[in-house]
């Protein structure tokens, strides 16, 4: 089938005008990927140089300075906003697993007709914007305040991240019980095992991979969530992205802030380069 394309391109643009066609759309793809990699990276290498550098003026480098690297969790403030960040993450990720991952083996269970009802209003969430999510949220906290006075904060920010993080797990989930054989529940209750057990020994390890990508899906969202978490906040209680909005408004920013990103950014990139080389060791140890 592609011969026979070339051929005909060969046949009605001739043989020279075709090669230069080839070899310039070849550069122009090649010069693309290139402008897109640099353009997605080059912000991480700005983070990456200003963190080692001297001077908070992003325009003049004057010598490598690793002190904000050591000196990373001197700022009492900043150092609260990232335990918050960590706390919030950690809580809203664990919760969005668990009933990510019963809710959809409950989606999962239902007929076609129920199973693509339910389906529309998990992605509702999805294609909602932050700044609407977060108002309704905030609105819906409110309304519980006489009933809880100390709501917003801590268990405000929980929810809300539970809320846009748990579609993302179901998402996740339900591709993987799709190709599961529909009757593995019911086949281990039918063998005398508790439907919880069954979940957890049966269930769960064949969608586990779904379960995984969910959790880092959700963790990733979580963690530099800022529009969310800015409408649902209490006050005094701040996540590292808030906290950098504020710093902005009041100073220039924390030296910090550049080298934990940067820790951030270099962690994240070792833990997907070991996970990726895992991967190739069990497929060439299967052949």
């Amino acid at each position: 089938m592609m011969k026979n394309y070339e051929m005909a391109k060969v046949e009605e643009y001739g043989y020279k005008e075709y090669r230069l066609f080839k070899h310039l759309w070849k550069w122009l793809t090649n010069i693309f990927l290139i402008l897109i990699i640099i353009l997605l990276y080059l912000p991480l290498g700005v983070i990456a140089l200003q963190s080692v550098n001297n001077t908070s003026d992003l325009s003049v480098f004057n010598k490598f300075d690793f002190s904000a690297y050591t000196h990373m969790f001197a700022d009492q403030m900043f150092t609260n906003s990232v335990q918050n960040t960590i706390i919030v993450t950690i809580v809203s990720t664990l919760l969005s697993t668990v009933f990510g991952f019963l809710i959809a083996v409950g989606i999962h269970s239902l007929n076609i007709k129920r199973r693509r009802r339910i389906i529309l209003l998990n992605n509702i969430p999805l294609l909602n914007a932050d700044i609407v999510t977060g108002i309704s949220l905030m609105l819906v906290f409110s309304l519980l305040l006489p009933f809880f006075p100390y709501l917003f904060g801590l268990p405000t920010l929980i929810l809300a991240h539970v809320f846009f993080t748990l579609p993302y797990v179901i998402l996740s989930i339900l591709p993987k019980l799709k190709e599961q054989d529909p009757n593995l529940l019911d086949a281990a209750t039918d063998l005398g095992v508790k439907p919880f057990k069954a979940l957890r020994k049966v269930v769960f390890p064949a969608v586990k991979s779904g379960v995984f990508s969910g959790l880092l899906l959700a963790f990733t969202i979580s963690i530099d969530d800022f529009v969310v978490s800015y409408f649902t906040t209490g006050n005094g209680y701040d996540n590292l992205s808030i906290w950098i909005y504020g710093s902005i408004g009041r100073k220039s920013l924390n030296p910090a802030v550049y080298a934990f990103s940067t820790t951030l950014t270099v962690m994240t990139l070792t833990v997907l380069l070991l996970i990726n080389y895992s991967n190739y060791r069990k497929e060439r140890k299967n052949g």
